[in-house]
């Protein structure tokens, strides 16, 4: 027993070195490659502290391997563009002056519910505000407001808004979103009608649709047409 935590303790303070050595950033600003050697030396640490069987310095070696590749592809990344992108990848622009790409969205894997969580979060709740919303590397949004909207109140949006009143989708990729339509007190046929003059034949059309407390409606069609 007295062994075993031995062991442990030794390897929880060469893990805290080796992460020490790797950086400092927190694990959601963790680039690909960096978030697998974590995990991997995760993993490998548990080894030798489980299995007395299994020499220290065995279940040592490949974590310091793979903090010596980890720092390698680091510099790597630093001095090579082209390398970077390859291990990396490129920031995407996934919204343009108020408008969701939604092909870039597809591409990146990532959802409608993914990025309007991610714009809530920097206390953005309508699209049309935004002028540049850009998707990290490391899978954070950065967003740039429009000028007019860079302190966005009711007023800005020409609005009566009730106060404290969230603007609710409707329409998610051609999903109706029945609750939030319910929460409005809003129905189908009222939808229907008042999609119509956005364009939208039928719910398949639309990529996103949202409404405030005021029935005032954003629609944005699956061709990137917006209105």
């Amino acid at each position: 027993m007295f062994i075993n935590i031995l062991r442990t303790l030794i390897l929880y303070i060469i893990i805290i070195l080796v992460l020490r050595v790797m950086g400092k950033r927190q694990i959601g600003q963790l680039q690909p490659f960096e978030l697998v050697v974590v995990l991997m030396i995760a993993e490998l640490a548990t080894i030798p502290s489980q299995d007395i069987g299994v020499p220290l310095l065995s279940g040592l070696l490949p974590v310091l391997v793979l903090c010596l590749a980890g720092l390698s592809t680091s510099r790597l990344a630093m001095k090579s563009g082209g390398f970077r992108s390859l291990v990396c990848g490129l920031p995407v622009l996934v919204i343009n002056k108020g408008v969701i790409l939604e092909q870039a969205l597809r591409q990146q894997g990532y959802n409608l519910s993914d990025l309007f969580e991610q714009l809530r979060a920097k206390d953005v709740f309508f699209i049309g505000d935004v002028e540049y919303a850009v998707l990290e590397t490391n899978g954070e949004l950065s967003v740039v407001l429009k000028a007019a909207k860079r302190s966005a109140t009711p007023e800005d949006h020409n609005l009566k808004s009730v106060d404290g009143a969230l603007p609710l989708a409707l329409i998610m990729d051609g999903k109706v979103q029945d609750e939030n339509l319910r929460s409005l007190g809003l129905e189908t046929n009222w939808l229907i009608k008042h999609l119509r003059p956005h364009g939208a034949e039928n719910f398949a059309d639309v990529f996103i649709a949202y409404s405030d407390a005021n029935k005032n409606l954003f629609v944005q069609l699956k061709d990137k047409k917006s209105s």
